[in-house]
């Protein structure tokens, strides 16, 4: 990178932990700490809800899904206005009442101390492996811009995150949100502006929308009804439903953001925001992955984003390599010739071209396909994913001096802020739902604040650890969902008993998680349902056997 780009990023980096330490001098005690003393304005929590969610994977793993799938994925969000409507009317006004520091000790007292204990369980173990996959994605292009080994790289990330959350609590994670949007949002419109500018002469949007259209990649909405398939318009307005009000709704680390607000009215409207600005900033994200693919129809793109992997694969069998290598410089000519073709020809009539064109694109990724599993094979890996690495690869090569150290700090402040909210809800979770709830009832203030500190630190080294395991897991967009949504479901189906059904019992609350948990398994195990699935399975198996067990053998609440 050049100068001003190394620059730029280590500034950011300095003011963030700067930052964090400076807002460490807020409110104080267990409530300043974990809760910033219930004071945050809405618009603050709102971009904070939305800075958690928007992690690195967001820019990583969907950009480089748009590029490979199209816009398809944006139908996995087309549930969440309504989920975030259904929040505001049950969860934010119930939690936010009862005075709760997390979600699940509001179980304990609508059930009993196992039901918290036991939902808390899995969400620490759900968000803990989150986390990691969140720290993995940034460490994918630092690893790539500074020649870092990937290990050493997601260490520095994710204790240096973890540094500034021990030291300022929720209330440094919130302002340090609201700031790292901001870099985030200049980052995004500074990379749109630059592809277009990267363009051939006279290649406009629309043309680029054109070109991409007939490459399939701007199918939207998908009205097949096949549980098999991922991103369908059901399963984004019924799985992702689930998904999303489990996520917003039981997961801490989303329940923590608006239990931070003035009022149950803020609270509320912190989640409206997000329920109306993301869909267009996922829009957003995924046009670029999509304007990305139209790019590499003019410039040569390399034969695999995961250049580590493609070294080691041309020294190993050199030949194949370059066959491979030759015979996609060939097919990517006679593409980039269709392509003008097609968008020169007149728009009435313009099949043969467009014909010529989908042709030479189908042959290109077919030979890519066979370039990824030469590699996949040669390197004996098979968790082998390009997909990650798309993005980062197109920024360092093509973009210019400045912009690079900016959309870097961009990916930088999309990971720390999703990593500091987890932990913080983590350390939140562990402080008060095991440590005061198990351990020490009669702890002070300052000494919850303590251990919340430790616990902090200690979640930040787990996650560390899980994320050298999940760079090459696949697209890592779908893998913290799907990490999700082995949990969400069950723990959905639970808060449904606390919040909607009168006659559930600690008994069928408890067991019915069980169950729920077990089914999830089942329907992984035993069946091709797409992941997003896995949460109407475990809501729905919660709530019934729930529902059952509470009339058959209530327990004593």
């Amino acid at each position: 990178m050049h100068p001003l780009d190394w620059l730029i990023v280590s500034l950011y980096l300095v003011y963030v932990i700067w930052n964090g330490i400076k807002l460490s001098r807020g409110p104080g005690g267990a409530e300043g700490f974990f809760l910033a003393g219930r004071s945050l304005p809405w618009w603050a929590v709102g971009l904070s809800v939305m800075a958690t969610q928007m992690s690195a994977i967001t820019l990583i793993g969907t950009t480089g899904q748009a590029y490979t799938d199209g816009m398809r994925f944006i139908q996995f969000y087309f549930g969440l206005p309504l989920a975030m409507i259904i929040l505001c009317a049950t969860a934010v006004p119930f939690f936010y009442r009862a005075r709760v520091f997390t979600a699940y000790e509001y179980l304990e007292r609508r059930f009993d101390a196992r039901t918290r204990t036991l939902t808390s369980f899995f969400f620490l173990v759900s968000r803990g492996l989150g986390v990691g996959v969140i720290i993995a994605a940034p460490s994918v292009i630092l690893s790539i811009v500074l020649g870092w080994d990937e290990v050493i790289t997601i260490f520095v990330i994710g204790l240096s995150t973890t540094a500034y959350t021990m030291l300022g609590g929720v209330q440094a994670v919130t302002w340090t949100d609201v700031k790292q949007m901001v870099i985030i949002f200049a980052g995004l419109s500074f990379c749109v502006y630059e592809i277009l500018s990267s363009l051939p002469p006279g290649v406009s949007l629309s043309d680029s929308l054109h070109l991409a259209g007939a490459a399939g990649k701007l199918q939207t909405i998908d009205f097949t009804f096949d549980l098999n398939e991922r991103y369908t318009i059901w399963s984004g307005m019924i799985a992702a439903l689930f998904l999303f009000l489990s996520y917003f709704g039981c997961d801490q680390s989303q329940v923590q953001r608006y239990l931070s607000a003035r009022s149950v009215d803020e609270g509320r409207t912190s989640l409206l925001m997000s329920a109306f600005l993301k869909i267009p900033i996922q829009f957003l994200i995924l046009l670029i992955g999509v304007l990305i693919f139209v790019f590499y129809q003019f410039q040569t793109p390399p034969m695999i984003f995961n250049e580590v992997d493609a070294a080691r694969a041309a020294v190993l069998q050199p030949a194949e390599h370059q066959r491979l290598t030759n015979e996609m410089t060939d097919l990517h000519e006679n593409r980039r010739i269709a392509a003008i073709n097609l968008i020169e020809a007149p728009a009435d009539g313009n099949s043969a071209q467009r014909a010529a064109y989908v042709d030479s694109d189908i042959a290109y990724l077919d030979k890519r396909r066979e370039a990824t599993e030469f590699v996949r094979e040669t390197n004996a890996d098979r968790n082998f994913s390009d997909v990650n690495y798309v993005f980062p690869v197109f920024v360092i090569q093509n973009m210019p001096i400045g912009v690079v150290g900016l959309i870097i700090a961009a990916i930088l402040a999309a990971a720390m802020s999703s990593v500091a909210a987890e932990l913080n809800s983590l350390a939140t979770a562990s402080t008060m739902d095991f440590y005061r709830r198990h351990f020490r009832s009669n702890s002070t203030e300052q000494g919850l604040v303590t251990f919340g500190r430790f616990a902090t630190l200690a979640w930040g080294l787990f996650a560390c650890i899980v994320a050298t395991f999940a760079t090459n897991l696949g697209s890592l967009i779908e893998v913290v969902n799907t990490f999700g949504s082995f949990f969400y479901g069950s723990l959905l189906g639970v808060f449904v008993l606390a919040f909607a059904v009168p006659g559930a019992r600690s008994n069928g609350a408890f067991y019915g998680l069980l169950f729920g948990m077990v089914s999830v398994w089942i329907a992984n195990t035993y069946t091709d349902i797409a992941f997003l699935w896995f949460n109407v399975v475990g809501c729905l198996v919660t709530v019934a056997a729930g529902y059952v067990i509470s009339v058959v053998h209530p327990g004593a609440k």
